[in-house]
């Protein structure tokens, strides 16, 4: 496939991803990882978690940032262009219509109760994102406390989610520089002591 396909398809992708995602990025991912790792395999699902972490760890909107990240990575700079047009622009053209309307829009009673059924699509949308996910981490002593407490600090305080994402990074390149790598080569100088 030339790159100017590709482009078009990356386009194509996004434009659609965008038209029929409601509930925001995070319903969003789902349908990405489903599109770009599953079906075209653009890139891998491990690829597709650390720009999942980067975009959420970057300020702005995580679908754009999502988007900018995956089509820089298949098609450099045009590619981030046309993949963040893509995903912008259904949204973009649904608001400009919503807003000459928007008065006789939020009395048709059908609207109040598809927004109801759209609720309840965006939660299964987000938790399919989450156990997409889930399986393809590791679990283990680290993984389970630092997942269950960034969760609970979340859900039930004020703290900063940006904070908690910083502070999930640090604690795991201690975790894996200091506890992890300092295990490994413990066990490696035992291997090496018993030998001899």
């Amino acid at each position: 496939m030339n790159k100017h396909n590709r482009l078009f398809e990356l386009f194509w992708t996004y434009i659609k991803i965008g038209a029929f995602t409601f509930g925001g990025g995070y319903a969003m991912i789902s349908l990405v990882q489903a599109e770009i790792v599953d079906k075209k395999h653009w890139i891998s699902t491990k690829e597709f978690m650390n720009m999942i972490a980067i975009s959420q760890a970057t300020p702005g909107v995580i679908a754009i940032n999502t988007a900018t990240f995956v089509g820089y990575y298949i098609g450099g700079f045009w590619g981030s262009l046309v993949a963040t047009l893509g995903v912008t622009i259904p949204s973009y053209i649904v608001i400009v219509i919503i807003s000459l309307f928007i008065n006789q829009f939020l009395e048709l009673t059908w609207v109040a109760y598809a927004f109801e059924g759209i609720r309840a699509s965006v939660i299964v949308l987000i938790l399919d994102a989450v156990f997409r996910m889930g399986k393809q981490i590791k679990p283990n002593m680290f993984n389970i406390v630092l997942g269950l407490t960034a969760f609970l600090i979340a859900s039930f305080t004020d703290f900063s989610v940006v904070l908690l994402i910083l502070i999930g990074g640090i604690l795991g390149i201690i975790w894996q520089i200091y506890i992890v790598k300092a295990y490994e080569n413990e066990n490696n100088k035992e291997e090496v002591d018993n030998d001899h």
